[in-house]
């Protein structure tokens, strides 16, 4: 019997494109931390920001070794797993109800033995897995409602009821991949339109619930909605206007060209510039220039792996996962640049591959590498 390895090895090339644009937002990631994370170090290691720097390091290293160890993995295996992984996933985020780790507000983050994460970087990709299965395994039926879109509602709901209690913007990018993974899948139109109206009405019930997301949404509208914020901080510059306005500072500083490498002003000034703003950061070192390439790499990823992955899958299952996988990975990153811009409120969004962090990168890999596997076999038909 052939082992893994000659397994592995059999297997045509993972799609070169593909990982040549995870490696350049990687390189792109590593020296904007670099830099951002300056002040952090200067304020909880004194000054020590090599350390941090080798922390990202090892993370984007995980991050990669986790994607090429689930591009030898295929995928067709993999979902075998895929329910067993989203109840795992499942059973995780009602953990985070109970035990979870409180960071700036929201209760995101589990905590087992040395190892701190979150569970919904975790249930994401199991999420993503699961309903690419029940597409493909339904396709005959898919337009009937209790035969094909209810079993596939009963995973999605309370993925992302868990999600959005503490993480409402995650829920929301989800929303979005699996809308776009049920209309490529042939989900009847009403019954997507009837899952858009029902979790904007659940999302504006958590945004009442929560004086801190309201007054984000209110700060970034200019206009008073709920009765439940502090409109004197809602549209105060130095209050929840604060990051939006120190982000735009750091837009107009790099002009066209940039400031910089490492020579960035508004990393002092800016909460968390390593994660939820680096592409501001980005954008004062390397100017527009810079944010244009940056952004030029998630769209040259969401061509590559719509229009070779997803089209060249050799069944229904790869082309619905890829689709999903590559709509998750460009959605945060557009989505990360346009909070940064000023063109979407405040969230807590991570970018791929380039800010810092821990379980989003690991996830990210994760997603990268299955997606290089149907491209694996995409390059056998």
């Amino acid at each position: 019997m052939a082992t893994a390895k000659a397994r592995s090895l059999a297997l045509p090339p993972a799609d070169k494109a593909v990982v040549a644009g995870v490696l350049v937002l990687a390189a792109f990631g590593v020296v904007a931390v670099y830099s951002a994370v300056a002040f952090l170090a200067e304020t909880k290691s004194s000054g020590d920001t090599e350390s941090f720097l080798f922390r990202h390091l090892l993370r984007v290293g995980l991050a990669l070794g986790v994607a090429g160890t689930f591009s030898l993995w295929d995928y067709r295996k993999l979902a075998r797993w895929s329910k067993v992984f989203l109840i795992a996933s499942l059973g995780l985020l009602a953990a985070v109800q109970v035990i979870g780790i409180a960071t700036n507000g929201a209760a995101r983050w589990l905590t087992l033995g040395p190892i701190t994460f979150q569970p919904s970087d975790l249930a994401k990709v199991a999420l993503l897995l699961h309903v690419a299965v029940l597409l493909a395994r339904k396709q005959e039926y898919i337009g009937e409602f209790e035969r094909a879109f209810i079993p596939l509602a009963i995973w999605i709901a309370p993925t992302l009821l868990l999600i959005g209690i503490e993480d409402l913007s995650t829920a929301a990018i989800l929303l979005m991949t699996v809308t776009i993974m049920l209309f490529v899948g042939r989900v009847r139109l009403l019954h997507l339109v009837g899952t858009a109206l029902v979790f904007m009405a659940l999302g504006t019930a958590f945004l009442a619930s929560s004086p801190q997301r309201a007054a984000r949404l209110e700060s970034y509208l200019g206009v008073s909605l709920f009765g439940n914020t502090d409109q004197a901080e809602v549209f105060d510059d130095q209050a929840e206007g604060y990051q939006a306005q120190q982000a735009r500072i750091a837009f107009a500083m790099g002009g066209l060209t940039g400031v910089g490498p490492g020579k960035s002003v508004q990393r002092d000034f800016l909460p968390a510039p390593y994660n939820d703003f680096i592409f501001a950061i980005i954008g004062e070192e390397y100017g527009l220039i810079g944010a244009v390439v940056l952004l030029s790499v998630f769209v040259y990823l969401l061509l590559r792996g719509y229009l070779r992955i997803a089209r060249g899958a050799p069944d229904p299952l790869g082309l619905f996962l890829a689709t999903g996988l590559t709509s998750a990975i460009v959605l945060y990153g557009f989505v990360n640049a346009a909070v940064a811009s000023g063109l979407f409120p405040v969230t807590g969004l991570a970018m791929p591959f380039v800010s810092y962090g821990g379980t989003s990168l690991v996830a990210t890999g994760a997603m990268v590498g299955i997606l290089l596997n149907i491209s694996r076999h995409a390059s056998l038909e």
